[in-house]
């Protein structure tokens, strides 16, 4: 599953530089500068994916991205988060469901899935695996993902 959406940028009078997500509407940013309002786009991509995870909707499909479009990659953690959830809506599958799979309550599929949450890798991979699924890393350069 691809975890980077693209991103248009919008300069505003006054230096101001705002984000938009054509996949994620509901996420949006800005910052003083160009580097400063990607920055800030990693930020409003995880809340607002967090929104369809709280909510249990599939997650928006990420668009290829446009000549000279950046790209904004989520963290590897949250990423993986996205992707149990993700596999859960396409499966069928309830937090409850889940727990027992792992043989944990459903309190710490909660934790898992919380986006704020510092779960450890080893839980992850272990909730990816009971869904039939394991986590590969994909490289990007770091001019094309932010």
């Amino acid at each position: 599953m691809n975890m980077s959406y693209a991103v248009t940028l919008k300069q505003y009078q006054g230096g101001q530089v705002g984000v938009f997500f054509a996949d994620v509407l509901e996420a949006i940013s800005s910052g003083k500068s160009e580097a400063e309002a990607l920055d800030h786009a990693q930020d409003a991509l995880t809340v607002a994916l967090s929104g369809y995870l709280d909510d249990g909707r599939p997650l928006p499909v990420p668009s290829r991205a446009k000549r000279g479009q950046h790209v904004v990659v989520l963290p590897p953690r949250v990423a993986i988060k996205l992707a149990i959830h993700e596999a859960m809506c396409e499966q069928g599958v309830t937090q409850s469901q889940l727990g027992d799979l792992l043989g944990i309550d459903g309190r710490q599929v909660r934790r898992i899935l919380n986006l704020d949450h510092e779960s450890k890798l080893s839980q992850l991979e272990t909730a990816l695996a009971a869904l039939g699924l394991r986590a590969s890393v994909m490289r990007y350069k770091i001019a094309d993902s932010q």
